[in-house]
C-alpha cells in the first residue's frame, strides 16, 4: 500500500500520492481551477502542465505564485486559491 500525503486546500483536507504535484493532486480530487486572473477574475487551473505558463499559480504555506504543476505536495502543506498576482500571508 502506498503511503498517503495529507494536505489542505482551501480548508478541505485532501490526499496525494508521494511525489505527486499539487496540480495532479488537485485534479485527482476533482478540482479543476484554483486561481483567478488579475483582470476579469477568470478561473484558471492547469494548462501546460510543464511550468511554461502561469495559469496554475497557488499559494503554498502563505507564499504566493507557486506553480502547482511543478511543486511537489508535502505533508501538511496548506494550499490556497490565488487571486490575481497573490499576496504573501504574513505570520507573527
Amino acid at each position: 500500500m502506498t503511503p498517503e500525503i495529507r494536505f489542505v486546500f482551501d480548508d478541505a483536507e485532501l490526499i496525494a500520492a508521494p511525489g505527486q504535484s499539487i496540480a495532479a493532486a488537485l485534479i485527482a480530487a476533482g478540482r479543476r481551477s484554483w486561481r483567478t486572473t488579475r483582470v476579469g477574475g477568470e478561473a484558471r487551473g492547469a494548462f501546460c502542465g510543464i511550468g511554461v505558463c502561469f495559469d496554475c499559480l497557488v499559494m503554498v504555506n502563505g507564499r504566493p505564485n507557486q506553480r502547482a504543476c511543478l511543486t511537489e505536495v508535502r505533508p501538511g502543506d496548506r494550499v490556497e486559491r490565488q487571486e490575481g498576482t497573490g499576496r504573501e500571508h504574513l505570520t507573527g
